[in-house]
Formats: C-alpha cells, structure tokens, sequence
C-alpha cells in the first residue's frame, strides 16, 4: 500500500523536465544493481535489528526504492537531466531482485 502510495504521488507529481532516454545502457544497469544491493542491504539490516521477516523486508524494498525516487527528483530539477521513468523502471526491478536475492541466501 506504500508503494502504490509512493507511486501515485510521483505520478501526480507534475514533473515537466522529463528525461529522453532509451531503456537499456550503462546507466540502467546501474540503476538495477545499486536497487539490488540496496534493498538486500536494507532487508540484512532489518534482520540485524532483529525485526520480523516481513518489516525486514519491507524496510529493504522502502529504502531501494525511496532513494531511486530521490534521485530521480534531484535529476527533474531544471539543470538536471529529467525524471526518468525507465530508470526508475530499473530502480523497481533491481529492488526486487535484490529482495528475492536476500530471500534465497536465508
């Protein structure tokens, strides 16, 4: 419900500098594996703290994925280079990946 709730405030956001962009290169990779380590990072943390399975893991998701938003609002700024929805696209699916990735070395 958060992440629909994120979600839907980007989307209303008015975001007008937009990014031109293709959805594969460097820099998409870069989104997704930072978003795995991230969230596998934020998730191993939550373990840390001793916090149950399930607020772990939302921990890790929230973290990822609220710092890729972060940046892609810092990127929408007039001198940057636009909010980009295919990387934050590749922020979404590094996140679960490195969620599923958490998941499978417990």
């Amino acid at each position: 419900m958060r992440l629909l709730s994120v979600f839907l405030l980007l989307c209303c956001s008015g975001c007008s500098h937009m990014a031109q962009d293709s959805w594969t290169g460097k820099d998409k990779a870069e989104h997704f594996f930072s978003s795995a380590f991230l969230s596998a990072a934020g998730a191993a943390y939550g373990e840390r703290q001793n916090w149950s399975e399930s607020r772990s893991a939302n921990f890790g998701l929230m973290f990822s994925v609220g710092l890729g938003a972060g940046k892609e609002f810092y990127d929408s700024r007039e001198a940057g280079s636009g909010w980009s929805w295919k990387d934050f696209s590749w922020d979404l699916a590094g996140a679960a990946a490195g969620y599923t990735l958490w998941q499978s070395a417990r």
